[in-house]
């Protein structure tokens, strides 16, 4: 938990454009990850959980090539024009890969997160990732969205974009 936001800070890592808060953080022209910052994220942490983000990583920038790779509200999520799709996060005992659309996957593998249409999968070794279904979540992430982009200026409410 402590390297993630000390990895952030170290590094200088902000979010930019639109916050959750609906107020611009910046000018949205230095958004994307460089691949030096990636790894440095990565290298703080330890072996087995590096592993875990370096696959997901991998895995998520081959399926979405399409896709921004920004840190938003410290951690590393793909955007599709500007709408966060998918990401991962180190928690306290596992890395959660997190898809904010995936209730609406109707898929097993998946659970629900929070009050949204969020999903998510956590991973305590490398081996438990099934890289069949993460291309398939993967898959759907592009074709279902709900507009997380808009949120707050929707209130709160979320409308389905795909």
């Amino acid at each position: 938990y402590g390297k993630r936001y000390t990895a952030a800070a170290l590094l200088n890592l902000t979010s930019r454009g639109e916050d959750d808060d609906g107020h611009t953080a910046g000018t949205g022209a230095k958004d994307a990850l460089t691949e030096d910052q990636i790894q440095q994220l990565r290298d703080a942490l330890d072996a087995t959980n590096k592993a875990i983000c370096e696959l997901l990583a991998s895995e998520i920038d081959r399926a979405l090539p399409e896709a921004e790779n920004k840190i938003w509200h410290r951690n590393p999520v793909w955007f599709l024009d500007g709408n966060p799709v998918a990401g991962y996060d180190k928690l306290k005992h596992c890395v959660r890969l997190l898809f904010w659309s995936g209730q609406s996957f109707e898929e097993d593998g998946l659970k629900n997160e929070g009050s949204f249409k969020a999903a998510e999968a956590r991973y305590t070794d490398v081996a438990q990732v099934d890289v069949e279904a993460l291309q398939r979540w993967l898959g759907k992430a592009r074709d279902i969205q709900w507009d997380y982009k808009n949120i707050v200026k929707r209130k709160g409410n979320l409308e389905r974009l795909k």
